[in-house]
């Protein structure tokens, strides 16, 4: 499975490891959001996200390489010079610190802190989930399936696929009627840690957005959309 790159857009998609659902409760949504935000909101934009009872759907931009180094220079410690300037500046909590340092970071140490940020994730997740349920054992399949987006209309497209996927699978019929998806805070114009302005931008305006969406629930074009086989 290739590694997620900088700069780069993706559908991301991870499914139960099993028949049982990982998401169980309301609170179960809004505790993996909030995990999200903490370990993925510093390494990518997010564009949309659905999540279902037993499966997630995401996407993501990945942030520029820059960013990352910043970043990962901060929570590494391995930078030459970095602690004795974050020490000297007090500059911890600022996403640019680093900016203008000569860091020697590879591509591959980029690559790992990618994917062990999404590990982080389903970890923290996992272990809070175990002890709630009384359960053990992974709850996540352990290789989460990445599908790097193409261009503008594949992108958009797989915006609509992941806010169709509760239509599509019977939890509703129209898309504002299924809470836990990116799909009304992008219709109420939020920003909270969706690149909404961005999105709507891209579909032309809200009313292209809208567009978009209804088209998909006349006629869904498996040519137009990704091949995600279902859960």
């Amino acid at each position: 499975m290739q590694p997620l790159q900088p700069d780069t857009s993706y559908h991301i998609f991870n499914h139960a490891n099993g028949f049982e659902n990982i998401f169980r409760h309301e609170a179960n949504y809004y505790f993996f959001l909030e995990k999200y935000r903490k370990y993925i909101g510093p390494i990518a934009e997010t564009y949309a996200w659905c999540l279902i009872p037993n499966h997630f759907h995401l996407v993501v931009r990945i942030r520029k390489r820059p960013i990352l180094v910043n970043i990962f220079s901060k929570v590494s410690g391995t930078v030459k010079g970095v602690n004795n300037i974050r020490n000297k500046h007090h500059r911890t909590n600022d996403i640019n610190f680093g900016k203008g340092i000569d860091v020697n970071i590879s591509d591959s140490e980029i690559e790992k802190y990618l994917s062990k940020q999404f590990a982080n994730l389903f970890s923290c997740y996992t272990q809070s989930f175990n002890k709630v349920y009384g359960r053990m054992g992974s709850l996540f399949i352990k290789n989460f399936r990445r599908e790097p987006i193409s261009d503008k209309t594949h992108f958009l497209n797989t915006v609509v696929y992941t806010h169709r996927n509760p239509i599509h699978h019977g939890f509703c019929k129209q898309y504002a009627e299924w809470a836990y998806s990116s799909y009304n805070e992008i219709m109420n114009r939020s920003n909270d840690g969706i690149e909404t302005d961005k999105l709507i931008k891209m579909a032309g305006d809200v009313e292209g957005f809208i567009k978009i969406h209804l088209r998909s629930l006349v006629s869904l074009d498996p040519d137009n959309y990704p091949d995600i086989p279902n859960p």
